[in-house]
């Protein structure tokens, strides 16, 4: 089941899976965090539940931009490494797609680091293709 998390409890079931990809976060201060991007950046969470259990989690955003109009664009998507390959990913990604179409967007975008070679071949398997390149430095 996929559950847009909207109360504290629903944020808290997600770090976790969330702390898997981003193993800077802090669970006493996670759902201050999420809750301060949701007000300030339109931020979304979704998860897939199983046995109550979050089992895959997605960040997201739907943005609208001069070169591209409205998408959604993916934050963070993540599967449990426990449970990994058992179809919880694709169940959110294809959620996110869906999403994507009920909000009126015209594509799905997300980030992912060059390093993350086994997120790729998912993303491609998936039919997601590189169309650009992200550039980046430090201030």
């Amino acid at each position: 089941m996929i559950i847009p998390a909207q109360t504290d409890a629903e944020i808290l079931a997600t770090f976790e899976v969330m702390a898997q990809l981003r193993p800077q976060l802090v669970r006493e201060t996670y759902v201050a965090r999420i809750r301060q991007l949701m007000a300030s950046d339109g931020f979304r969470l979704a998860y897939v539940a199983q046995d109550g259990v979050a089992r895959a989690v997605a960040g997201y955003r739907v943005l609208d931009m001069l070169y591209c109009g409205r998408f959604l664009s993916v934050d963070d998507l993540v599967a449990d490494e426990r449970v990994r390959s058992q179809g919880h990913g694709k169940a959110l990604l294809d959620w996110l797609k869906a999403e994507a179409r009920r909000e009126g967007c015209g594509h799905l975008e997300l980030i992912s680091n060059v390093v993350r070679e086994a997120a790729h071949r998912f993303y491609f398997r998936e039919g997601l293709a590189v169309d650009a390149f992200h550039f980046r430095v430090k201030i």
